[in-house]
């Protein structure tokens, strides 16, 4: 009896490794267990003593297959069956086709059944998405504040929404600033403006894109009540890697401006609209593993009165402290070549505090 049970536990062993996947090495090794996926740089295959393995796809002399496997090739054709391996050359045994080869350097991907239907559900996603997919944000925060002898406040807040669609691009921001100085009563605001937008870019292609955007602005220290501003044009990507993009465009847009100085005796009220071009660039770039650097200046010379314009400059950058939280360093820079009589023309902000990460924009 005992030595049944034995020969049924080796037939049973034995069974089961002939009905395993098995993947050879260049220095003849085998691995045998059960393949889940390859990107064409590695491939994932479980085995039951050693676990989940990683083989380089270069180290891959052979690959059999006991299961239906998903190959898809650089042409887009995607082969389904089992896999053999015959002078080097990937035979598939396909249902309808039968046999059909796949020189190894021609694949782009290999699948099991349940990665397959993963992948499909996010290519459905990618190629059809939703309003509501894709979309990330962030916010930064920081905080300055005296007590004692002196008794100031210094607060900033900014956040951001993007939606990274494989077409479009949809952003979503806003920035608010406010600073009192209550050392000598009575207390009195030294900053409070309020900044947001939202702005779509649609792709063309690889390279070219156009734009929409509307912004608002509200400055109590320009005695700026409202700047609103709506425009579009286009752009091109000059640099568009994963590590760095660099973006130029060029537009037109419609700007309102209203003023109500404070007190009115001084100054009557003021409205300004008037049409404006608009030039810019951006530029993200990944420093390293923790680090990124974005940048964004826009020029919009009065279309009317070339002599009057107004440009606006924003850089961050920030460093990963953990997935969801980072240290940011923001510098703002808002110019009117024309403001009110007796206010400067520039207004600058150096900010720094923490950034919450949420969510991830990458389709």
């Amino acid at each position: 009896m005992r030595s049944l049970a034995f020969f049924i536990l080796v037939l049973c062993g034995f069974a089961a490794a002939v009905r395993a996947d098995q993947i050879t090495l260049k220095n003849g090794d085998r691995l045998t267990g059960t393949i889940v996926k390859s990107d064409a740089k590695t491939l994932l295959i479980k085995t039951e003593l050693a676990g989940d393995v990683n083989v380089q796809w270069d180290a891959i002399t052979g690959i059999e297959s006991s299961q239906p496997l998903h190959l898809t090739l650089k042409d887009g054709t995607v082969l389904v069956g089992q896999v053999t391996t015959k002078d080097g050359v990937i035979q598939v045994v396909t249902t309808n086709a039968g046999e059909k080869p796949a020189a190894k350097e021609t694949v782009t991907a290999v699948r099991d059944d349940a990665e397959q239907k993963t992948f499909d559900v996010q290519e459905e996603k990618r190629l059809h998405p939703r309003i509501t997919d894709f979309w990330s944000g962030l916010v930064d925060t920081g905080l300055s504040l005296t007590r004692g002898n002196s008794a100031t406040l210094a607060y900033n807040l900014a956040a951001k929404a993007v939606r990274t669609a494989p077409r479009e691009t949809i952003t979503i921001d806003s920035t608010a600033i406010y600073a009192s100085d209550d050392t000598t009563p009575p207390g009195r605001t030294t900053a409070k403006a309020i900044r947001g937008g939202v702005r779509g870019d649609f792709n063309v292609n690889a390279k070219a894109f156009v734009f929409a955007f509307t912004d608002f602005e509200y400055d109590e220290f320009q005695h700026l009540d409202l700047r609103n501003v709506i425009g579009g044009g286009g752009g091109y990507h000059f640099i568009k890697t994963k590590e760095t993009v660099f973006d130029g465009f060029f537009g037109a847009d419609f700007e309102q401006e209203y003023f109500s100085p404070n007190p009115p005796t001084v100054l009557d009220n003021v409205t300004r609209k008037t049409a404006e071009i608009v030039l810019g660039e951006s530029y993200s770039k990944r420093l390293n593993g923790r680090t990124t650097f974005d940048e964004k200046l826009s020029l919009y010379p009065n279309a009317s009165n070339l002599g009057v314009y107004r440009f606006q400059f924003d850089a961050t950058a920030a460093t990963k402290l953990k997935a969801w939280l980072a240290w940011q360093v923001t510098y703002s820079d808002r110019y009117l070549s024309d403001p009110l009589t007796g206010l400067k023309k520039n207004d600058l902000i150096l900010a720094t505090g923490l950034r919450l990460n949420l969510g991830k924009t990458t389709p």
